[in-house]
């Protein structure tokens, strides 16, 4: 390989390894509470993940979101891309997302939602299951067409049918976030 060949792929290895870096960044603009539209290379992929229109992937920093923390290994108590678990990556979805701070255990986050009918699910609300006979011992956040995101302890942060065979049969409880404190909780 002459210098000029070598010099040409390096240029083309930096520029594809920052265009990827900015485009990651660029997946979360707006602040948090904001609907920002989303890239559409992000609105096509989770379209098809969740078995919709592109057009119904409506919130860029939610997908973003997921997107950057897609394949995250579970990790009790952990609340970084090293591991994260799912009362951990639930708060910090809220918050980063939403803009609305929840409690950080999955025991005291089902106390600040108004219940729900499951037909009556939206983005964001929050999805509890009793696993291991421990009441509200895992959660998601729904996303919509029956699915949900979450931190899988055999599979890392990601999405769910909520009707899937294994899990559904743990389903307890569901419904959003109380931006009121007057609501009450678990209502």
């Amino acid at each position: 390989m002459n210098k000029i060949n070598y010099l040409y792929c390096v240029l083309l290895a930096c520029t594809v390894a920052l265009s990827s870096c900015h485009s990651r960044k660029a997946v979360m603009r707006g602040q948090p509470g904001e609907v920002v539209k989303p890239q559409g290379s992000i609105a096509q992929k989770y379209a098809d993940i969740l078995g919709v229109d592109e057009g119904s992937i409506q919130n860029g920093r939610l997908y973003a979101f997921i997107d950057q923390w897609w394949g995250t290994p579970y990790k009790f108590g952990g609340q970084d891309r090293n591991g994260i678990d799912c009362s951990g990556l639930a708060q910090l979805l809220q918050q980063q997302v939403f803009g609305i701070n929840i409690p950080r255990s999955t025991s005291t986050q089902i106390n600040v939602i108004k219940r729900k009918y499951e037909e009556e699910l939206v983005e964001g609300d929050l999805v509890f299951f009793d696993y291991d006979g421990k009441k509200f011992s895992h959660v998601g956040v729904y996303l919509q067409n029956g699915y949900y995101v979450h931190a899988s302890v055999s599979k890392g942060v990601t999405i769910s049918r909520l009707h899937d065979p294994y899990s559904y049969k743990y389903f307890s409880r569901c419904g959003s976030v109380i931006n009121d404190p007057n609501e009450g909780p678990g209502k």
